[in-house]
């Protein structure tokens, strides 16, 4: 008897990365440089031959450093980071020691690009509470959902429903003025089984009988001796003033943030998780403590367990950053922990099923944070980056075609997944630009160069490829935090 053939899995894909327009495969910035530099040439020639030859040397070296790339990123750029990095080492900008400047007014704040963010207890208009982390800044407000994801692997075709809203839900951001970014966080980290004691065994009631304490004593003991303790997170940052009513106050501000994600709640529980509620404000100063102190995982975990009050004097946000900090080139030394981040290089370049994440989310031997950032486009700005991108391929076409090269495979696909992209706009479909961050910490210095082994393994099970954050290693460690930290932001953000 044969037995029916199982239906063909499912298979996403469309990422795509961006690509200005230029001339021989170079960058927009790349090309304006050497035509900058080809027209100052010719200049010199006309005005004075002597000097050319006297900043010909400076001008080739400057055309070499735009103009090359090293696995993708242009010299010129790789330089202007080292040189930003030495800056910024020289100022001793790498380092923290609230310790030792405990009398500053600023002492407690948390370090770097966590300095503006300030912790907000607001009500949900509910009868309950949850936190806000608002950047004094901008005046961005980050919102956290905590969800607990349901597991493919018994799902079958409703792993394709939960995908195809997702994908809706991301779609419906672009006519959400007030949503800036949304990042995604899963935080693992490997249990020793002292939760599953603590909460069992704390909640028995001691007039129970002898017998039925034993027996549940003897389950807890009977459960495996490692665990794993997965948190998923939603953070949600909104910008105030882009909403209708224009809020001038901050409990304005954060009133309206909290009516707008009420909807967004409740379209997240068709998205294969289960909302368990928005995070408090203990909550949030607890996963950042947790975060920059290993060691305190257990001590947080019974604190929110305990009383409310408990929470609000031991859990405060003035007590969630490192007591001491240090940056270095590719790593993050943080209290009792040291950390290495990674960001997201490549996409996946073929179609990839539903659970391509999966291992790289899982629990592994050490904490581990994998974020995904979505900026969503509304609709008009989507149109026209968009048609930019078809635009800039039909120009690279056209310079190869004036110039007798043949077009690359890489060419030719890239300008039909751009046709493609913006195909499914016209029809309707939602644009958003994403990254993926990850970091990995470790108690144990000696652990680091097997911890990197494994994260790298597994992004390579995932299709993807990863790049060391060098030189803003405490960044790309808070981007993975629910604070709200959009790196392309910070990039552009003129400095004070």
């Amino acid at each position: 008897m044969t037995g029916a053939n199982p239906p063909p899995r499912a298979t996403y894909g469309g990422w795509r990365r961006r690509r200005q327009m230029g001339l021989l495969g170079l960058g927009t910035t790349q090309t304006l440089i050497l035509l900058g530099a080809t027209a100052l040439v010719l200049l010199l020639a006309a005005v004075n031959i002597g000097l050319l030859l006297v900043l010909g040397g400076p001008l080739a070296v400057t055309v070499g450093l735009a103009a090359a790339s090293w696995d993708g990123v242009p010299l010129l750029h790789m330089v202007a980071q080292h040189i930003r990095w030495r800056w910024a080492v020289t100022r001793g900008w790498h380092r923290v020691a609230t310790a030792v400047l405990v009398e500053h007014p600023h002492a407690w704040q948390l370090p770097g690009v966590l300095a503006p963010l300030e912790l907000v207890d607001v009500e949900n208009g509910a009868g309950g509470r949850f936190g806000l982390v608002w950047d004094r800044r901008t005046g961005i407000m980050t919102a956290t959902v905590r969800v607990a994801s349901t597991s493919t692997w018994l799902a079958g075709s409703d792993a394709d429903l939960w995908v195809a809203s997702w994908g809706g839900w991301l779609a419906g951001l672009g006519y959400q003025p007030m949503v800036r970014w949304v990042t995604v966080t899963v935080d693992s980290a490997p249990d020793p089984g002292t939760t599953l004691a603590d909460h069992v065994l704390g909640g028995l009631d001691l007039a129970a009988p002898q017998l039925a304490r034993a027996v549940v004593a003897d389950l807890v003991a009977a459960a495996p001796a490692a665990a794993a303790d997965v948190d998923t997170r939603v953070s949600i940052s909104f910008e105030p003033r882009a909403a209708p009513s224009r809020p001038t106050t901050v409990l304005d501000a954060a009133a309206e943030v909290s009516r707008t994600l009420w909807g967004l709640e409740s379209a997240l529980a068709g998205c294969g998780v289960t909302v368990l509620g928005r995070a408090s404000a203990p909550e949030l100063a607890g996963a950042v403590r947790v975060a920059f102190d290993p060691h305190a995982r257990g001590e947080v975990a019974r604190l929110l367990e305990g009383s409310a009050q408990d929470q609000q004097d031991l859990l405060r946000w003035a007590d969630a950053g490192p007591v001491a900090a240090v940056e270095s080139w590719d790593t993050y030394r943080h209290d009792g922990g040291l950390s290495t981040s990674w960001v997201w290089r490549e996409a996946p370049r073929q179609q990839v099923h539903a659970d391509v994440l999966a291992r790289l989310v899982a629990p592994g031997p050490w904490p581990t944070r994998v974020s995904l950032l979505y900026r969503p486009l509304s609709a008009g700005a989507a149109a026209r980056l968009l048609e930019q991108e078809v635009t800039a391929a039909a120009f690279r076409a056209g310079v190869r075609a004036k110039t007798g090269r043949d077009s690359t495979a890489r060419d030719a696909v890239d300008a039909e997944a751009a046709a493609r992209a913006a195909r499914e706009e016209a029809q309707g479909a939602g644009v958003v630009l994403i990254s993926l961050y990850v970091t990995v910490t470790v108690t144990d210095e000696t652990d680091l160069p097997a911890a990197v082994a494994d994260i790298e393994a597994r992004a390579d099970s995932a299709k993807i490829r990863l790049r060391r954050a060098h030189g803003g290693q405490s960044a790309a460690f808070a981007t993975t935090l629910p604070v709200g930290l959009c790196p392309p932001v910070l990039a552009t953000r003129w400095p004070r």
